[in-house]
């Protein structure tokens, strides 16, 4: 696969790691769709970059469909899905407000875990359709993890039991569509300059990106987006899960 006969549905690509792969798929002459609950902000990228956006809820099955038919009408195809969307909350096990809220545990699975599943999974039976290419390929699903689904810290329960859940539904996906040729990737971020990070005081990123061996700096969202876009390309990289951390090992 060449990023410049691509066509992406991109989950969270009104802003952080999303948004930085909308952007670089797209200046690689790849069409773009912006999938993400964020109408003004995603309208807006999406203008910018000469993609599409779709508002769209990555839990709801109707949503997602609804996403997907209009993505195939408006670009012609669906050959990549990259799953950025997703939420991160710091609530406890246990906390001073007693335990952690049953509703939170599960929202967060719901959208970081299930809803990389839904849109994988819908996104797939489009690529199914595609004429496949020399080697067989028909597409590839990226869905983003965590350094968390590894090293969870204190409040991370929900978040890298949602994580874990990603990579550990990556090999059995890439079995079940290489039938089709499909491949499935995830990508394992560490702490990325994300909009939540950003609005941090400089002091607190500055103590983050001390942690991190080397370099000694937060990611930026625009080596995410470079991984994706390798990925996209390399058609020998299946059912494996990458790393992209800078070596930091979490406490």
């Amino acid at each position: 696969m060449d990023l410049s006969t691509t066509a992406a549905v991109v989950t969270g690509g009104a802003s952080g790691l999303g948004e930085a792969t909308a952007r670089h798929f797209a200046s690689k002459g790849a069409k773009v769709c912006l999938l993400d609950r964020d109408q003004t902000r995603g309208m807006q990228v999406a203008a910018e970059i000469g993609g599409f956006f779709l508002q769209t809820d990555v839990t709801d099955e109707a949503s997602v469909q609804a996403a997907i038919d209009s993505a195939l009408a408006q670009m012609g195809k669906i050959n990549a899905a990259v799953n950025c969307a997703g939420i991160a909350l710091g609530i406890k096990t246990l906390g001073r407000d007693g335990p952690h809220p049953l509703e939170a545990f599960q929202r967060t699975i719901d959208i970081n875990l299930v809803g990389s599943f839904n849109v994988g999974r819908l996104a797939s039976a489009a690529m199914a359709k595609n004429d496949p290419e020399p080697d067989g390929a028909r597409g590839v699903i990226i869905n983003t993890a965590s350094i968390a689904a590894f090293d969870g810290q204190k409040g991370q329960a929900a978040y890298a039991a949602s994580k874990g859940g990603i990579v550990g539904m990556t090999l059995p996906m890439a079995r079940d569509l290489a039938q089709i040729g499909v491949r499935v990737m995830t990508i394992a971020p560490g702490i990325f300059k994300t909009p939540m990070l950003a609005g941090l005081p400089e002091d607190v990123q500055a103590a983050l990106a001390a942690d991190v061996p080397n370099p000694a700096r937060l990611g930026d969202p625009s080596e995410y987006a470079r991984l994706a876009g390798f990925i996209v390309e390399m058609g020998y990289l299946n059912g494996e899960v990458i790393r992209i951390d800078g070596a930091l090992r979490m406490r």
